[in-house]
């Protein structure tokens, strides 16, 4: 493996610093497919967080352009040590070994120029990140990441420094952006979520083996499986006892699947795990209806998701709990429930759906490409004017 120590000073290399609260390899995101798009004059260090019973990068890796390493941090001890870290001296004593990586890899990797801009969407890389000396900072916003279950109150503190010092703001949605305490005069940029258009509407002719076996209609679920309304799954499976539920993606929990007594003893209900997002396509092609049976709440309201586009760039029908507005703009091609109840009447609706066309036209003008060029610019529009 060679580190480029030599292009640290390379002229017009723009570097950035990402302090991400997801692993690259584990759950294919809107990171992934914004910052694997950005062009030749861009270096990316993608700091990702450790994860029990996951695949870590302790060695820097190279996905494209992007430099991925693993950093041990904070966002995975509160689950395992509790209240003791709202001892705000023992964190900080925890908290230096993380630091110390971190900074040797920047150093190593040639991130250390005060010219580097550092992006953040992992909350509890706050406070360390903000000493960094940079041209500019700017925040991520996807989610609500206070919302999180477990979330430790003194995390608050960690989101509002980082906002403190930002000149730049990228938000999924107007709802998140009202929920965070802005300084006066930080520009906000709505790029929502989007789609690989090409990759989910080329039709895959073989279908995965996996699926022959299971009878028709097949009602599909695709992504990760922590937020998911197992309630409402249930109800679905055993409303219609003759089709096939099949769900697709990671959880965060460890042994998920073992502990959803509601669905994993129904018959017609049937968990794949994580499916490599190149296989993916396959996968979702093959459903006669889509399924979002996400749960309504603060956390999932503010969100934004790429799924809504990916099977509509698949041609599938959608069925989806109204939980957040991007669903609820796209009644127009996308079958909406109010309701847990009406979502489960509304099935045979969308298996009648031919709107096929225009479901992909509305996934086209969602695409990756728009998103990671609009982010691209706005960064080098701040690069230009902020700091020089």
């Amino acid at each position: 493996m060679s580190f480029p120590f030599r292009r640290k000073n390379a002229e017009g290399l723009m570097r950035l610093v990402w302090f991400s609260e997801i692993q690259w390899d584990f759950l294919s995101t809107r990171k992934q497919r914004i910052l694997g798009r950005f062009p030749e004059r861009w270096s990316i260090l993608f700091i990702e967080p450790f994860a029990l019973g996951r695949r870590h990068h302790w060695l820097p890796v190279k996905r494209g352009r992007v430099w991925v390493v693993t950093v041990p941090f904070l966002k995975t001890l509160p689950f395992r040590f509790g209240r003791l870290l709202d001892n705000s001296l023992l964190r900080t004593l925890l908290s230096l070994p993380g630091i110390l990586i971190m900074l040797w890899w920047v150093a190593i990797l040639g991130f250390g120029s005060s010219d580097r801009i550092i992006g953040l969407s992992n909350v509890y890389w706050g406070r360390a990140a903000r000493i960094l000396s940079c041209r500019f900072r700017f925040y991520d916003a996807n989610d609500d990441h206070l919302a999180f279950p477990g979330t430790p109150v003194w995390l608050k503190g960690y989101l509002d420094a980082w906002l403190s010092g930002i000149d730049l703001l990228f938000t999924v949605s107007p709802e998140l952006t009202a929920r965070l305490k802005l300084p006066f005069g930080v520009r906000t940029v709505e790029l929502g979520n989007g789609v690989e258009f090409s990759h989910f509407a080329d039709p895959r002719r073989e279908a995965p083996g996996e699926l022959a076996r299971f009878k028709v209609p097949i009602l599909g679920y695709a992504g990760a499986m922590d937020w998911l309304d197992t309630a409402l799954v249930a109800a679905t499976a055993k409303a219609w006892p003759e089709y096939t539920v099949v769900l697709l993606g990671p959880a965060y929990e460890q042994n998920w699947w073992k502990k959803q007594s509601l669905i994993n003893t129904l018959s017609n209900v049937h968990y794949f795990g994580r499916i490599d997002y190149a296989e993916l396509p396959a996968w979702v092609q093959r459903f006669d209806v889509a399924l979002i049976p996400m749960q309504k709440g603060r956390l999932k309201g503010v969100s934004h998701p790429n799924k809504l586009y990916e099977y509509c760039a698949a041609g599938v029908p959608v069925l989806s709990m109204n939980y957040c507005s991007a669903v609820d703009r796209a009644r127009d091609v996308v079958h909406v429930a109010d309701s847990p109840t009406a979502f489960v009447c509304m099935v045979s609706e969308a298996l009648a759906d031919r709107r096929r066309a225009e479901r992909q036209a509305f996934a086209r003008r969602h695409s990756w490409d728009a998103i990671a060029a609009t982010m691209e610019q706005e960064l080098l529009k701040s690069y230009r004017e902020l700091h020089s």
